[in-house]
């Protein structure tokens, strides 16, 4: 007997979504399966960043920050919809690592992993750069440095859409209550249905070793679970620049503009021990972020100010780090059976760490491991240059593309119009997209620029259900609307879907 699937894909965010594509455009016949939304934990609580993570010089991680450097311009290759350059402004601290230092990661970070688009590293005075004039007096020089910015759900969803149209049945709200293996390979009970597959990849996220448990498999590998919060501020300055400062704990974090109108700032590590179905931010943390950001900025913050907090819990392959912040950001695959799973039917892959950078690398060199296992897979990964749904325009003419939608449609605001092409890149031209050619065809306003053309766009597709999928996950759209439109909004999903 043949199963339903060649592979299925047991979770949701962004290293299940990459995996479901990657896999799908080699041959396989892919099924993805998500307890709730795409995107719902992790993979929408990072710091928004695809960078190589200059910190983890210092861990002496040097391949996993080539590796996530290489990554950064594949990556805004392939979506320059929702990711794009960025600068960092890295003042000096006196007390701290000393200013040789910083300048010697920097050039290493500029020169080990492949930039080429990217400016590089420069020095500069900030009694006199503009970038200095919103910090405290006693910052005077420092230096800027580049990496990049990613709307982090939006990437979920569109390697979710590309792994779709080439095959893979995609599945939300679909919760895995069981999981065997019998004659040759495996059977998925779920809350939509039964379904076989010849392989499993667990890539659950935080919850990869209760997957384990679920399917009777033991491991010998250890995971650290460690929450990751920020904090959403009004907007701290009025230039384009993110901030990357240091703290005497030994700590960093990020202040980055955020949605035109916000300052984002994080993040936290804190050893989570709670259950995952409730993460968020502490007292502690909300107030350790804003004493942060006053050692630095002139204009001083308080928990008062904060008008959003979310957090994620970053399943960290446990090394013996002491502190969490120094836990490693790598990746590893396990597979079930025989040497490394040769011979074995039915394997089982389960995904151990990743960060965001690294997922397109990290889903190709997963779907290399089940090559063997997996006689439907076939041929060479193919990522690294076919854009993403809505991708498919030259990484430097986002500019060319707003303008094109603002020739097509002079009646929407400037800020509408930067969102739209922002988060649907190349289809607000298309006729059948989420944007019409007038605002009659687009209905009903539910505030802030999101109309009834584009809610049904996402609820067909991109598997929207419900108004936070939309509000904060689709679009961060959530930071602007009051609850009289979020109920609005809710309503006619309902009638949507009935």
């Amino acid at each position: 007997m043949k199963p339903d699937y060649d592979l299925a894909i047991i979770g949701g965010g962004i290293n299940g979504a990459g995996i479901a594509r990657d896999a799908a455009g080699r041959g396989a016949r892919v099924l993805l399966l998500e307890q709730g939304d795409l995107a719902q934990g992790t993979s929408s609580a990072s710091t928004k960043l695809i960078h190589g993570g200059l910190r983890y010089l210092e861990h002496y991680e040097f391949a996993l920050v080539r590796e996530a450097l290489s990554e950064r311009e594949v990556l805004w290759s392939i979506a320059p919809h929702i990711i794009w350059p960025l600068r960092f402004v890295l003042p000096h601290r006196s007390g701290l690592r000393p200013r040789w230092l910083l300048r010697l990661g920097l050039f290493l970070y500029d020169h080990i992993g492949g930039r080429r688009a990217l400016p590089a590293t420069q020095t500069i005075d900030l009694t006199r750069n503009p970038e200095g004039q919103v910090l405290k007096p006693s910052y005077t020089k420092g230096f800027v440095y580049s990496d990049g910015w990613v709307d982090d759900a939006r990437l979920v969803v569109l390697n979710a859409r590309d792994a779709e149209m080439r095959g893979a049945d995609i599945r939300t709200r679909c919760k895995v209550e069981g999981l065997r293996r019998d004659e040759g390979f495996w059977h998925i009970e779920t809350s939509q249905g039964s379904f076989t597959a010849g392989a499993v990849v667990n890539a659950a996220g935080p919850a990869v070793l209760d997957l384990l448990g679920q399917a009777g498999q033991a491991t010998q590998q250890q995971m650290r679970l460690v929450r990751g919060s920020h904090i959403v501020v009004p907007r701290l300055f009025d230039h384009e620049k993110a901030y990357f400062f240091q703290l005497a704990d030994g700590r960093i974090f990020f202040a980055i503009p955020y949605e035109e109108d916000f300052t984002l700032i994080g993040t936290t590590d804190r050893d989570h021990t709670g259950p995952l179905s409730d993460v968020r931010a502490s007292e502690e943390e909300i107030a350790y972020l804003c004493a942060g950001v006053n050692e630095y900025f002139q204009r001083q913050i308080t928990p008062d100010d904060v008008v959003w907090t979310y957090s994620g819990v970053r399943p960290l392959v446990s090394d013996g780090s002491g502190r969490p912040e120094a836990a490693t950001r790598g990746y590893r695959f396990e597979v079930d059976g025989g040497a490394d799973g040769e011979g074995s039917d039915a394997p089982l892959l389960s995904v151990f760490g990743g960060k965001i950078t690294t997922y397109r690398h990290l889903a190709a060199s997963a779907v290399d491991r089940l090559a063997p296992l997996v006689p439907a897979i076939t041929g060479a990964p193919w990522t690294h240059e076919a854009a993403l749904p809505g991708g498919d325009f030259p990484k430097e003419g986002q500019q060319d593309l707003i303008a094109a939608l603002r020739a097509r449609r002079p009646d929407l605001p400037e800020r509408t119009i930067r969102r739209l092409v922002r988060c649907h890149g190349t289809y607000v031209l298309a006729q059948d997209g989420p944007v019409g050619a007038s605002a009659a065809q687009d209905g009903e306003d539910f505030g802030h620029s999101l109309c009834a053309r584009e809610v049904d766009w996402m609820m067909r597709e991109e598997w929207a259900v419900e108004a936070a999928d939309i509000l904060w996950r689709r679009t961060k759209l959530g930071l602007r609307f009051d609850g009289h439109q979020t109920a609005r909004l809710e309503k006619y999903m309902a009638e949507r879907r009935a």
